[in-house]
């Protein structure tokens, strides 16, 4: 067996079954999951439409690898639309089965583990397969925190320059996942800087674009590269999905867009990796990037869900309205702290929360790893408002008489 899988982490939905081992939740409340960020609203009619009817002819041969023409031109169009980014979408993008797997096979294409040292650096807390990308694919990751006094912003001036000169790959996400925190232009300035001068490749996992609270989207990595005069978006790639975007997790769609100079490996290597999309889920995901009415519609959902559950749980929770993305990351009262011998205060909280209110949300510490002795998750919970509003509602109703009986 390869023997890096041995240095993988359990995966955090592994640790959260493992920590509710042995808890009966409370049979007095019906069960609410608020762990898994996992799109509950509804998918747009029209795409499971345009899925059905290419059935009929789109499973009759092998796809091509780098999707149809028509799709990267949809890909393409849509950039336009959002960014203001002009690309060619015969060499500057590329069809992939959802951001999860294109994060993790881009690693393994621009990796290079005969170089002594070779670093992958990403935020901390962070998405896990960034981690695991790393470990697979030969590289030491390097975690590097972020400050809730500046809303979560990720503290790039900690890493050392040595650091830098061995970083071969960072992975950045904006909107953030846990934190909801989006990066400026003058953050993207200093990691276009740090590129130049030491020749990284920024990988930038931008799935939550399309849920924000603010008036103003959230700035795109090609969308400041622009900015900032970098129009051949050297060692830069942006992926995306319609994951959240139009609520449509199984679909497994998305794309990457970026320097055309790192499509071509990442293209070569995703032609032996097996990663062609189905025709008939091109179709549907082609009429997906085409329409904007139901994605201003399921951000419209979710802000009224935010704006009703966010100030009930801030009346008991350390937790405020995130910039963008669709979770709350919230901290937990100190009442937790040494609360259950050998547990972190979030995972008393999680645990005891499930046993006594049958709500389920996940412990921070899980999404985050020590570094220089602090794991920037522990005291915290995250929790996916995915659910419909009612669901929500009734959970953070649960978890504030909860916070309140055991204060």
């Amino acid at each position: 067996m390869n023997p890096k899988l041995s240095l993988l982490q359990p995966y955090p939905f592994e640790r959260l079954r493992q920590l509710f081992a042995g808890v009966t939740p409370n049979p007095d409340y019906r069960p609410i999951s608020l762990g898994i960020g996992e799109p509950k609203h509804a998918t747009p009619q029209m795409l499971k439409d345009a899925l059905a009817a290419a059935l009929d002819t789109g499973l009759t041969g092998y796809p091509a690898t780098a999707g149809e023409p028509a799709l990267r031109e949809a890909c393409a169009g849509w950039l336009q639309r959002r960014y203001g980014v002009t690309v060619d979408p015969a060499t500057q993008v590329l069809t992939v089965n959802g951001s999860r797997e294109a994060l993790f096979s881009f690693a393994q294409t621009v990796i290079d583990p005969t170089q002594p040292g070779a670093t992958l650096v990403f935020p901390n807390p962070f998405y896990q397969i960034y981690e695991g990308a790393a470990l697979l694919g030969g590289a030491q990751p390097y975690y590097v925190a972020s400050d809730p006094a500046r809303n979560f912003a990720v503290d790039w001036d900690s890493v050392p320059d040595e650091v830098w000169a061995r970083t071969q790959l960072i992975f950045v996400c904006s909107p953030g996942n846990p934190t909801g925190a989006v990066m400026p232009l003058d953050e993207w300035q200093k990691l276009f800087e740090l590129s130049d001068r030491y020749g990284f490749v920024i990988a930038s996992d931008e799935c939550y674009s399309e849920i924000y609270f603010r008036d103003e989207p959230p700035l795109g990595g090609l969308e400041a590269a622009v900015k900032l005069g970098r129009t051949d978006f050297k060692n830069l790639m942006m992926f995306t999905s319609l994951s959240k975007r139009s609520n449509v997790p199984g679909l497994r769609s998305g794309f990457v867009a970026g320097d055309a100079a790192l499509i071509k490996p990442f293209l070569l290597y995703r032609t032996y990796h097996g990663g062609a999309m189905s025709p008939a889920v091109q179709a549907a995901s082609r009429v997906a990037w085409g329409d904007e009415a139901h994605v201003v519609d399921n951000r419209r959902q979710y802000r009224e869900k935010f704006a009703q559950v966010t100030p009930l749980l801030a009346s008991v929770l350390d937790v405020a309205l995130p910039d963008a993305a669709f979770y709350l990351w919230a901290g937990v009262p100190d009442v937790f702290v040494d609360r259950v011998p050998g547990l972190s205060a979030d995972e008393a909280f999680a645990r005891e929360l499930l046993a006594q209110y049958n709500v389920t949300v996940l412990p921070g510490s899980y999404l985050a790893r020590e570094a220089g002795g602090v794991n920037p998750g522990r005291g915290r919970v995250r929790m996916a408002l995915v659910a419909e509003p009612a669901e929500c509602l009734e959970a953070a109703g649960r978890i504030k008489a909860f916070v309140f009986h055991n204060d």
